[in-house]
């Protein structure tokens, strides 16, 4: 990725990680998590909900909805994703 360019997958699992904020996690067999984003990497991402941790492998993710709207651009970072859009 070139340097400067916004990771949005990031940006918006770190924000909701940081923020502590409920999500549901959709998988692509139809199973629902709900719980709060502990920690992520390239691969996997780390859920907690009903008192216990799942790693749940980003390919088997088909959507993540969160309770609320996450900001995605932090504070002085311009609102354009892409300017080419």
């Amino acid at each position: 990725m070139p340097k400067g360019q916004i990771n949005l997958q990031d940006n918006f699992l770190n924000q909701l990680r940081k923020e502590g904020q409920p999500v549901t996690l959709f998988l692509i067999n139809g199973f629902q998590l709900r719980g709060t984003i502990k920690g992520f990497d390239n691969f996997t991402v780390v859920v907690e909900g009903e008192g216990k941790q799942q790693m749940v492998y980003k390919h088997a993710i088909s959507t993540i909805v969160p309770a609320k709207a996450v900001n995605l651009m932090p504070d002085g970072v311009d609102t354009a994703f892409d300017k080419n859009i």
